[in-house]
């Protein structure tokens, strides 16, 4: 993915869809009532009719993802430990206008408890307020000196979402710090991978098994391997979905460079054909209810016919036995 020759409209696009996808997502699991359209609006300043909690949100989450991604910018080369300030920022930008001032980015001193929004029932409860500054400190610790041989970066973004989750520093939001701050170790060991991927999304799409997952590890005497099987599972969907999109469109990249540059452009259906006959070497006439089992032969044959013009695919033979190559 990091070498796919992306064309520049495609790059922003992909960038522009994770950022939509992570904000929404991220927002939604923990009850935010925007739906993806909704959310994107509010992120880029249109209006929306709906509670302000939830428009705070969706725009603080998006200010927040922005920033893990200049603060690896500017990091670059240089070696950057992650403290305790950087996780008491993140959560005062979560909740920016959403918790008072004085308990923005300030560790909780209460008791507090995780219920089931459902049914009402108390699913966890987390360590004592007084061992909240120690316990981060000890995560800040494993972050900074845990080194790569000891534990794969994968595998220690989880771990230190989970943790997070565990410790429940702060009254409000730690779900989407430790979201935010597992993406930002993501990015700092070099798993960026051009910022077109959203964790939230799979954790979203069924938020019982995400909860229940991360309950696994209380249930299971502090073992995370259920969590971080799930965890990993959720990375390498969300990466081979963006693979997919990606080999797709540096098909049309590399076209492009061939056709000396000209602006070719192709439908998706285009796109899959050129990706089909690239995989087996040709498309012919019975090919086509595999590739496209509701579309129509006289469709197909109108695509084919673009393709042909523009000297991208050529056609062997005649009727029905004719076969369809690179040109």
């Amino acid at each position: 993915m990091d070498h796919a020759p992306l064309l520049p409209y495609y790059e922003k696009e992909f960038r522009k869809d994770a950022l939509v996808r992570a904000v929404h997502h991220g927002t939604h699991i923990e009850g935010n009532e925007l739906n993806l359209t909704q959310a994107e609006q509010a992120m880029f300043g249109q209006e929306v009719v709906a509670r302000e909690r939830d428009i705070q949100e969706v725009i603080n989450y998006r200010k927040v993802m922005e920033h893990i991604e200049n603060v690896k910018c500017q990091m670059s080369n240089v070696k950057f430990n992650i403290d305790e300030e950087l996780i008491k920022n993140l959560h005062r930008m979560i909740v920016e206008k959403i918790l008072a001032t004085e308990r923005a980015g300030v560790y909780r001193t209460t008791q507090v408890v995780v219920k089931n929004s459902m049914t009402g029932e108390i699913t966890f409860t987390p360590p004592v307020a007084l061992g909240v500054p120690y316990k981060v400190k000890e995560l800040v610790e494993f972050i900074n000196k845990t080194p790569v041989e000891e534990i794969h970066p994968v595998l220690k973004s989880g771990v230190v979402h989970y943790e997070l989750v565990r410790i429940h520093p702060f009254i409000d939001g730690n779900g989407r710090v430790a979201r935010v701050l597992s993406t930002f170790i993501l990015f700092q060991s070099g798993y960026d991978i051009r910022k077109f991927f959203s964790l939230e999304e799979y954790f979203d799409n069924d938020a019982t098994v995400y909860y229940s997952s991360l309950q696994s590890v209380e249930k299971n005497n502090g073992d995370l391997t259920v969590w971080l099987e799930y965890f990993t599972q959720g990375l390498a969907i969300e990466l081979t979905k963006i693979k997919e999109k990606v080999e797709r469109i540096s098909v049309d990249g590399r076209l492009r460079e061939k056709l000396g540059g000209k602006p070719v452009l192709l439908t998706d259906r285009q796109l899959k054909i050129i990706e089909y006959i690239q995989k087996t070497g040709y498309l012919a006439n019975n090919g086509f209810k595999t590739l496209f089992p509701l579309v129509s032969e006289d469709t197909i044959l109108n695509e084919l016919k673009s393709l042909i013009r523009h000297g991208i695919v050529k056609k062997q033979g005649s009727t029905k036995a004719a076969k369809y190559v690179m040109g």
